[in-house]
């Protein structure tokens, strides 16, 4: 029997264009597990509060949610679970410069540096004196380069294997113009290079889905401009800080980009984030530095009686 919620207050806000929604309160409580724990009770027994969170009417497909938890790692201030309109998501880069920029709204964290778990391993981010927020993801890694799949039946692409919090297919050599007008074209042939990777069985390590897909081109005011398709067919509209982790990585196994050097990404809507590079034990460690604007404050009512309680 699915419990009874009738409010969840929730905060609203943007890193470099893309949504994220905080969920405060008024969520059934996961237990006092680890956040990957707490992760599978999300999954397995209140994925329909998940839609009613996330999707129409209260939503839409864009917005990445973030469900704020006690942290189970007694060194962190808070834990996080990140979930979109189709599933739940390891990490998120842009979610969790959302989720530093609403804490500073709330009054519960000041400037400096604060640790945050998420379902892969404790980030830290710190809130910048300029309100900008820069974040230290989990170790990231090149898996597989230069990996050949075909599409549409006879078009051949080449693109690397990369995690940076989630598992990305990174493509520099395509056909696609990464404009604003594109992004239909964009979005069927990165759905299409999805399909592909899926029906070959080619996976990230231990045989978990690439299900974010980046293409790459050159801009004319950062080091590149990228467009990414998240899991399900909405399209990132920030850089993509766990994209751009995944990019730092193969730059630098590349020898593309040094330690510390500064590298500039801009999203298909021209929004940016700065990036570089920490080597700590031998493990590559994105550091990801972006802007959040806390756009609503809200309380979600799910009416017993709607018929679209639980979303569309």
């Amino acid at each position: 029997m699915r419990p009874s919620v009738d409010k969840i207050h929730v905060i609203d806000s943007h890193t470099a264009g893309e949504p994220t929604r905080v969920v405060l309160s008024g969520f059934p409580d996961l237990g006092n597990g680890s956040i990957a724990d707490r992760l599978e009770i999300f999954r397995n027994d209140f994925d329909h509060l998940r839609s009613a969170i996330l999707r129409e009417p209260r939503g839409h497909d864009a917005i990445v949610g973030a469900l704020l938890c006690e942290p189970s790692d007694e060194t962190c201030i808070a834990g996080v679970i990140f979930f979109n309109n189709v599933g739940y998501l390891n990490m998120c880069g842009h979610g969790t410069i959302g989720l530093i920029k609403t804490l500073e709204h709330l009054g519960r964290i000041g400037k400096g540096i604060h640790r945050i778990e998420t379902p892969v391993g404790i980030v830290e981010a710190e809130l910048d004196t300029d309100g900008a927020v820069s974040i230290e993801n989990v170790a990231s890694y090149r898996y597989r380069k230069d990996v050949e799949i075909e599409i549409d039946g006879d078009e051949k692409v080449k693109g690397d294997i990369a995690w940076g919090g989630n598992w990305f297919f990174l493509i520099e050599d395509h056909p696609m113009s990464l404009e604003p007008t594109s992004i239909q074209e964009l979005t069927r042939y990165s759905s299409s290079v999805r399909k592909a990777l899926k029906i070959a069985e080619i996976t990230g390590e231990n045989g978990q889905e690439v299900d974010h897909i980046e293409l790459f081109s050159p801009a004319k005011n950062a080091d590149s401009r990228n467009f990414v398709l998240c899991p399900g067919a909405e399209f990132d509209r920030s850089p993509c800080g766990t994209g751009t982790s995944a990019k730092l990585a193969c730059l630098y196994e590349d020898g593309k980009l040094k330690e510390g050097e500064i590298w500039t990404q801009e999203s298909i809507i021209g929004s940016s984030f700065e990036g570089h590079v920490k080597i700590v034990d031998g493990n590559i460690i994105p550091v990801i530095k972006g802007a959040a604007f806390v756009t609503a404050e809200s309380e979600l009512i799910l009416s017993k009686n709607d018929p679209f309680r639980f979303g569309i």
